[in-house]
Order: C-alpha cells, then sequence, then structure tokens
C-alpha cells in the first residue's frame, strides 16, 4: 500500500521559513532522509517525491507531497494527486502547523475539525471529509494582540529557532510511526496516550 504525507505551507522564498510552513519543514525532512529530491509533479501544482521510509523489511512506500499552490487552496492539488495514485483518504497524513499547542509540542491526530487553519479548510473542503491522519507541530499563539493570521507568517524568532530542528525531527518521525505502526502507536509514543487538544 501507498501513503501520501501532505506537508502544508506557502511556495516561494518569502515564506520559506515561516511559521505557517512547518509542514513543508517536516516533508523536506523526510525526504532527505529518504535521500531523494523533491520535483514538480507533471499532473499538479505540487513538489512530489516517491519513495520508502522506514528500514528494508520494514518499511512502506510513500508519496512525499508539498502543494505549491498557496495554503488557502491546498485541497486541489492534493485531491488530483490522491486520484493519480489512487490513494483514499485512510492513507493520507497531513503535517501542519498548530497555534494551539506550544512551540516543541508534537501531536497525532486523527481526523477532526480545522480549527481556523486555511489549509485543512480547503483540504476537507476538495476532499469532502476531514477523516485524515494529521500531525501537528506547535508552534505556539502569538503574543500580545498580535493577528494569529500575521503571526503564522513570520519567521521563527532567534529564541525559537535553536528548538525546531529538534521538532522538525520528532514530527518526521511521528509520521513515519504513524505509516509504519498506526495512529494509535504513534499517539501513544507522541501524544503520551491521547491527543487532549480540542480542533
Amino acid at each position: 500500500m501507498t501513503w501520501m504525507i501532505v506537508g502544508l505551507g506557502n511556495p516561494g522564498p518569502e515564506y520559506a521559513n515561516t511559521r505557517h510552513n512547518a509542514g513543508f519543514f517536516v516533508v523536506d525532512e523526510l525526504g532527505a532522509r529518504m535521500r531523494g529530491t523533491i520535483g514538480r509533479h507533471k499532473r499538479a501544482m505540487a513538489g512530489v517525491l516517491e519513495g520508502r521510509i522506514g528500514t528494508p523489511g520494514s518499511d512502506a512506500r510513500v508519496v512525499l507531497v508539498e502543494p505549491w499552490s498557496f495554503m488557502n487552496s491546498s485541497g486541489g492539488p492534493v485531491k488530483a494527486l490522491m486520484s493519480f495514485y489512487d490513494i483514499g483518504i485512510g492513507r493520507l497524513v497531513v503535517v501542519h502547523d498548530e497555534l494551539d499547542l506550544p512551540l516543541g509540542t508534537v501531536r497525532v491526530k486523527s481526523g477532526g475539525g480545522d480549527g481556523g487553519h486555511n489549509g485543512l479548510k480547503s483540504l476537507r473542503s476538495s476532499l469532502g471529509s476531514g477523516e485524515f491522519a494529521r500531525v501537528r507541530f506547535g508552534i505556539g499563539r502569538p503574543p500580545g494582540r498580535q493577528d494569529p493570521a500575521e503571526f503564522v507568517l513570520k519567521p521563527f524568532a532567534g529564541t525559537e529557532r535553536s528548538e525546531v530542528p529538534e521538532v522538525v525531527t520528532r514530527c518526521a518521525d511521528a509520521v513515519e510511526t504513524l505509516v509504519l505502526r498506526g495512529v494509535e502507536q504513534a499517539q501513544n509514543q507522541f501524544n503520551g496516550g491521547r491527543d487532549d487538544q480540542p480542533q
């Protein structure tokens, strides 16, 4: 069986290091582990890498995806690629930034709403369902009265940058665990056995 791992973010150098691109960070890490390069797909506005994750004998075939249509229209490319690769929603994993989790927190979730996240909103609209697995990369709430929409499009602050690589690594580990061992095992390992964050 083939799984699709989608990292949410925005294309272009001006967004490359922003909080909203956490999903891209994780997919890039998975691509590096696969020793491959994400390249443009011929059928969708997205970067794609096909390969395997895990170790020989305990691995799984995956398609890594970075939608290049901007966050609020991510659903179109993902739907097109799911059709192209004949992948059902039960084998879709979406990695995204999460305001409601402190920086450094990783959570695995199965299904749910969009919590105001434009990428998830687009996916749910295009796919007709939100019943896909998610790996959530905590970025924390903005300080003071800063607009969350502005906050997510800013780079991580200097004091936060040292934490980001570790979170990226743990999110990538969570994706691998989810695909190879199932959602429940991934939740036990990364959520302390449950997902108690509402969405």
